[in-house]
């Protein structure tokens, strides 16, 4: 469930890294070296990495979410955890 959260704030996240990145390859650059990439390659290089935010933020939550759970059951086991009553 974590990772399907993550992935989905990875989409909400694209649209402003796709902002960044357009206008930052068609700004006006004073200081341009010669081994740095054409403005339109930049961009077509951030629209891939666009691409695979999504994914990469879910794999990434999926992976936090394990880790929390572990610490979170060794620290209870420990500690005695939480308890609810519901009535």
């Amino acid at each position: 469930m974590l990772g399907a959260l993550y992935a989905c704030m990875g989409l909400i996240f694209l649209s402003f890294f796709a902002l960044a990145a357009v206008a930052g390859a068609f700004a006006p650059s004073s200081q341009q070296s010669a081994g740095a990439p054409p403005p339109v390659l930049f961009a077509g290089m951030m629209f891939g990495l666009g691409i695979f935010m999504p994914i990469i933020y879910g794999v990434m939550g999926f992976v936090g979410g394990i880790i929390a759970a572990a610490l979170y059951n060794l620290f209870a086991r420990w500690i005695g955890g939480i308890e609810v009553e519901v009535e």
